[in-house]
């Protein structure tokens, strides 16, 4: 398609001369301008996707997919309950579940938490818990004053495995002189640690029974967690296991829970995405003003090209092969530096940490504590393609301008 004279000369148009200084630079600032967005776009595409999956994982992780709840409150009757969701095709496990707000104290520290209790078997069955133990060990996890704190939570109120930890509930016992807060001690037997900084900083894990009997639910417990094969798509598990319960129950799952959570990621992405396009878009365009000066100062040479038998089209082939490269050599520098940078973008901010000695990714605003990337392998395609597609076409009328000019008027305007 292009001939080797036509890359010669065009090699030739692309090196800079003294006289060319200025369209030399535009032209630098152009492939500079097209990789920082290109990498820039990859890199904040990855850490989006990262922050996705990691969140989703968590999430899911440590809450069920679908919950069961009752109408008039506790769930009562709950283990037929169960035994009938638990043949529905599609779900994995349920688990009954007793759920409270208390306030955990120690050594004269304090702190607000959410109490989960739950079956020691159904406890040790969760990877993002058993196998994210950090201290202690869950094979003591039985009784009625064990606990299973964050890890975050138990540095908080100055705790290890093996102290005690004073857990007071709102719903206190009524007197004649009022209502008192239930008190009661419980031992820590082990710490966890998930990543995500709620978890780690406010979850309290009790054995079923004590559960029950700290909140005086009797044999009720507050919820049925659910897991199924597809979170994504719970439509027809939902439907299921609504046929399976009765009236009095309602199905409440984690897309409705994170809803608003996980739209506005979805908007941040999208907004990111437009805003560095952008400068995909304003490197196009400085490509297009340093072809035209091109054009402009290569006058005579273009006018010499066609008397000696140059046609038009070879002369705006040349001209396309210096735009174009521009754009591919950008394009390809910037996905080479985007994928570099997000494959270790938790070792450079350790970097940056360690070197300027602040906290660039605190956990407690970011939900996470360690900055993720997850590169799609699509997403990187579409923004090469379109990296590529906007410098191609930066480069068609400067190289359609070149191949109108006539040759007599850039001679006599020499």
């Amino acid at each position: 398609m292009f001939s080797a004279v036509e890359w010669m000369i065009a090699w030739r148009y692309m090196r800079a001369r003294r006289a060319e200084g200025f369209i030399s630079v535009i032209a630098g600032f152009s492939l500079l301008g097209i990789a920082l967005g290109v990498a820039t776009l990859i890199i904040v595409l990855s850490v989006m996707n990262g922050f996705r999956i990691e969140l989703l994982d968590r999430i899911l992780g440590l809450n069920g997919h679908i919950a069961v709840v009752s109408s008039a409150g506790a769930v009562s009757d709950y283990n037929p309950l169960a035994e009938r969701v638990r043949v529905v095709d599609g779900v994995l496990s349920v688990t009954p579940l007793v759920e409270g707000q208390i306030l955990a104290t120690s050594g004269g520290r304090a702190a607000g938490a959410l109490v989960r209790g739950l079956t020691p078997e159904d406890l040790s069955s969760r990877p993002s818990i058993a196998g994210n133990i950090r201290s202690g060990s869950l094979d003591n996890f039985s009784g009625a004053d064990a606990i299973v704190l964050g890890s975050r939570l138990a540095r908080t109120l100055g705790v290890i495995a093996g102290d005690k930890v004073t857990l007071v509930s709102p719903k206190g016992t009524v007197t004649a002189f009022g209502t008192v807060p239930r008190m009661q001690a419980y031992r820590v037997v082990a710490t966890f640690k998930v990543g995500m900084f709620e978890f780690d900083s406010s979850f309290i894990f009790m054995p079923l029974k004590a559960a029950q009997q700290y909140f005086r639910l009797g044999d009720t417990v507050s919820q049925l967690e659910v897991f199924v094969e597809n979170p994504d798509n719970l439509l027809r598990q939902r439907l299921a296991i609504g046929a399976a319960i009765d009236g009095e129950h309602r199905l409440f799952d984690w897309q409705q829970a994170n809803r608003s959570f996980f739209n506005a990621l979805q908007v941040e992405r999208n907004v990111m995405f437009l805003i560095l396009t952008l400068i995909i878009l304003v490197a196009a365009f400085n490509i297009i003003s340093s072809l035209i000066m091109l054009v402009k100062d290569k006058g005579s040479a273009i006018a010499i090209l066609r008397t000696v038998g140059a046609s038009r089209g070879t002369i705006m082939r040349v001209f396309f092969i210096v735009g174009a490269s521009i754009g591919v050599v950008g394009t390809l520098s910037g996905t080479i530096l985007g994928l570099l940078f997000a494959r270790n973008i938790e070792t450079l901010r350790r970097a940056l940490e360690t070197l300027t000695g602040t906290d660039l990714f605190a956990a407690e605003i970011y939900f996470l504590s360690q900055l993720p990337a997850e590169v799609d392998s699509g997403e990187v395609v579409m923004v090469v393609c379109m990296a590529l597609g906007l410098s191609v076409l930066a480069t068609l009328y400067p190289s359609w301008r070149a191949s109108r000019l006539d040759p007599v008027e850039a001679l006599r305007n020499e």
